[in-house]
């Protein structure tokens, strides 16, 4: 009897392990799948912010382009203000 016992003991104990294992393959793959995911949405995310940042150094470059324009303009006219100064006069408050 302690054969046939230590048998089915043994018989139940490796059907138990049999499920831990199934269960690990499972988790296994399901973490493999979510690390799949996560690295294709990294990537996406990682050339966006790339196209992002090419847009803003293009702004940049012409907001600053702009700015300088601008400001050669005000120093021309102030020029002009300063040469004419009998006729327009410049005040600062």
């Amino acid at each position: 009897m302690k054969k046939e016992y230590l048998e089915m003991l043994l018989e139940n104990m490796d059907s138990k392990f049999d499920l831990v294992l199934e269960g690990q393959e499972s988790l296994r793959k399901e973490m493999f799948g979510i690390r799949d995911e996560l690295s294709e949405k990294i990537d996406n995310n990682s050339f966006k912010i790339e196209v992002l940042n090419k847009k803003i150094d293009s702004v940049d470059e012409k907001l600053s382009k702009k700015i300088d324009g601008v400001a050669a303009d005000l120093k021309a006219h102030r020029a002009d203000t300063e040469v004419h100064r009998g006729v327009y006069g410049v005040r600062e408050d």
